[in-house]
């Protein structure tokens, strides 16, 4: 699952020892952490080769920490483990600093997801009683779960989602004994989705700069406005495990599934799409594992000659650090965990001229910041955590793909290993600098709003978004004064941007101090200023558009790629028109500023984003990686990962064997050519529906000539091929 689903948000968390809930004792939780604290292996220590033949031991948590691999100058510190935790895949804290874990209790407990779907996971509360990092109480907030997977606590309510359901419900702690003892439903979306495929749902959840609440893969976007939940449509995009922003709300994506690790992060997702060629360095697809990793589904075309991964296959659980433990050249940088190469990328992000280009922090070295030895590590989320340190989130197992991906080559390595038997355990890490500690738990959720409105300055991104997350939520109209006090005059930026935003959230827009913001010292106000602007200007304020003409000539490329956007939400199309031709002539990276006057202008035209058939919008999001946007088959070397579709004659053709491979995957060398992908996997897991609609649009795309597959025709082979278990073989399929 998460070698191609990435990384879902979660917080505190619970586990219980014997019973409904309980606290692990003292002495346990000691005994469990013994060694975990320390000073990892620097680079200068480190064996000179990969290691060939890795071991699939299982570890105690002391033992895995002497794995590691990362620079010298800082080190790892368990937070926590089994029995205290089993299976975590997302982290997430209160406003009290207690951390809410979510686990996945019935993932993969062998190799084929033996009663995955039973509804017997968690969501755990864990608890560090007397600051010293460790936790060392431990509680079920909410139990009896299918495989949660998104999470985001609020002011005393957790919104928890599971799998296979479109809805979100909101837990609270009525009794402070750690337990939800209060559930309801504040947010249903579509029907269940009953045997959907685990990798193609919704991760994420986050409270955005922008006060609206987005996950990795849902087409639309979530906001509380005076205390209901409300949804608009929002772009989407294939994005899996994980969803992360920076200072100003940018959002950064990863798709294992499309072997992608960073995308869609040039345009704020409220705008639409801005992919831009050169936006990842050269190098950066290829991680720089410390020990051989055969157990990958891309089979051998994804393995170096001395068996270490090649190619990004699992990227998953990114976040932006911006933290205050960690030195300052480490803030702003992307950390992106790798879980089949058992690696953790740190990429440096830089902004030229507006556009975003990501780096791997140690190209020259041919190295990465965190790797391991240890086959059972298993990274799949990353956090900036309230006392500014960088968490992961390490699932610690054999098996990390989903049962549909585990097949052929994949899964006769992981039996060959022994993968399937390590299940049941968990670790949660932090990296601190040598010779710091980290700073003192929060008590937000019991301060005033007055406490809270200084903490839109902090130096810790963590307490800022947190901060103004409850001052949203409380809207508490008597800090109003305060907070336009901080925006007007406040020394730190990011505090005045936070302002702004928290009197946008709390629907308090002040037009005079918008206008003045659009002067402020800092681009980044001045960036903020433009976005809440736009409110007024769907409202027809022509005046306010005169007040942001200016800006389209700003010192600052991103302001000026930011007016061209605001721009086209004004009524006055010449006008904003003007706005845009004027902000052509700014020192912007050309690329960048072309995607972004399209966008615009194609919003004063009346032009909306052409809505893509569910089969075309299913095939650019998700088989394109492997068959190419002309289905021509993507190039890997001097092979395809997959075969072309445009012009096969198996497409074009009858309809049953297409059906078939769909349903139940294909293995095997092609007429003779064997291809880098290895497998196409089985969708049997998806409705008649969905594989009719992806299937006609390839029948239809490219040149190709076949007619429209109908749900139908899916249902009836289908039920014909009910016994198939193992993804055909070409001999098989077509009966040679």
């Amino acid at each position: 699952m998460f070698s191609n689903l990435n990384s879902v948000g979660a917080q505190s968390g619970d586990i219980m020892f014997g019973g409904r809930r309980g606290v692990c004792s003292k002495k346990l939780l000691l005994g469990m952490l013994a060694g975990g604290a320390g000073t990892v292996m620097g680079w200068a220590e480190e064996p000179a080769a990969v290691e060939p033949n890795p071991s699939s031991e299982v570890r105690s948590p002391a033992e895995e920490l002497k794995t590691f691999r990362l620079p010298a100058g800082y080190h790892l510190e368990l937070v926590a483990s089994e029995p205290m935790i089993q299976e975590p895949v997302t982290l997430a804290w209160d406003g009290n600093g207690r951390m809410l874990v979510a686990q996945m209790r019935t993932y993969m407990q062998d190799a084929v997801g033996t009663k995955e779907m039973e509804p017997t996971s968690c969501v755990t509360m864990l608890t560090d009683t007397n600051g010293d990092g460790q936790m060392d109480k431990a509680t079920v907030f909410a139990d009896k779960l299918l495989l949660p997977r998104l999470l985001l606590p609020l002011d005393g309510r957790v919104l928890i989602g599971e799998t296979n359901r479109d809805q979100l419900y909101s837990y609270r702690d009525t009794k402070r004994d750690g337990v939800a003892d209060e559930k309801v439903l504040v947010y249903q979306g579509g029907a269940i989705k009953v045997g959907g495929n685990l990798e193609h749902q919704d991760s994420g959840l986050i409270w955005n700069l922008d006060n609206w609440i987005y996950t990795s893969m849902s087409w639309q976007r979530l906001r509380f406005t005076r205390g209901s939940m409300e949804a608009e449509p929002s772009h989407k995009d294939f994005a899996q495990w994980g969803l992360t922003q920076d200072d100003v709300g940018r959002m950064f994506y990863s798709s294992a599934g499309m072997e992608q690790p960073a995308f869609g992060f040039q345009m704020m997702r409220a705008y639409g799409k801005a992919p831009l060629k050169d936006e990842l360095a050269p190098g950066f697809m290829e991680p720089w594992p410390i020990m051989a990793t055969p157990d990958v589904q891309g089979g051998p075309g994804r393995l170096r000659p001395d068996k270490t991964l090649n190619h990004f296959t699992a990227s998953c659980g990114q976040s932006v650090y911006r933290g205050d433990n960690l030195p300052k050249d480490f803030y702003g940088d992307l950390f992106i965990p790798e879980p089949v190469g058992r690696l953790i990328r740190r990429a440096k992000v830089t902004n030229t001229e507006g556009k975003i280009t990501l780096t791997n922090a140690y190209e020259a070295e041919k190295k990465e910041f965190i790797a391991s030895g240890d086959r059972n590590f298993r990274p799949i989320h990353t956090a900036t955590g309230p006392d500014g340190c960088l968490y992961i989130v390490d699932m610690y197992r054999g098996i990390i793909q989903e049962g549909a991906w585990v097949k052929g080559f994949l899964k006769d390595r992981v039996l060959e290993a022994g993968l399937d038997k390590n299940v049941g355990r968990g670790r949660i890490w932090r990296v601190v600098r040598d010779g710091t500690k980290p700073t003192a738990a929060p008590r937000m959720l019991d301060e005033t709003s007055a406490q809270l409105v200084a903490h839109l300055s902090h130096a810790n991104g963590w307490w800022r978004d947190t901060a103004q997350k409850l001052l949203v939520l409380k809207r508490d109209m008597a800090v109003v004064p305060a907070l336009k006090a901080v925006a007007l005059t406040g020394q730190e930026a990011l505090g005045r941007m936070h302002a702004l935003w928290t009197l946008e959230g709390m629907d308090v827009i002040d037009r005079d101090l918008l206008v003045g913001k659009l002067a402020d010292a800092d681009p980044r106000v001045r960036q903020a200023a433009l976005r809440i602007s736009e409110r007024l200007l769907r409202q027809g304020d022509d005046a306010l558009l005169a007040k942001i003409e200016p800006l389209a000539a700003d010192p600052d490329a991103n302001v000026v790629a930011q007016v061209v956007l605001t721009a086209s939400f004004s009524t006055k199309k010449e006008a904003a028109l003007a706005i845009i031709e004027k902000a052509k002539a700014a020192k912007v990276a050309p690329d960048l500023l072309a995607a972004y006057v399209k966008n615009g202008t194609g919003r004063l035209n009346g032009l909306k984003d052409v809505a893509l058939s569910k089969g075309a919008a299913t095939y650019q999001s998700l088989c394109f990686s492997c068959h190419g946007a002309d289905g021509k088959g993507v190039d890997a070397g001097k092979d395809k990962i997959a075969p072309a579709l445009a012009g096969a004659a198996i497409v074009n053709g009858d309809k049953t064997p297409l059906i078939k491979i769909v349903l139940r995957g294909l293995t095997g060398p092609i007429e003779g050519k064997t291809y880098v992908g290895q497998l196409m996997v089985p969708m049997a897991q998806e409705s008649d529906e969905w594989v009719a609609d992806v299937l006609t649009e390839i029948r239809k795309s490219w040149g190709n000539t076949g007619d429209a597959v109908t749900p139908a025709e899916v249902a009836t082979v289908r039920a014909a091929t009910e016994q198939v278990k193992e993804p055909y073989t070409m001999e098989k399929l077509l009966g040679k």
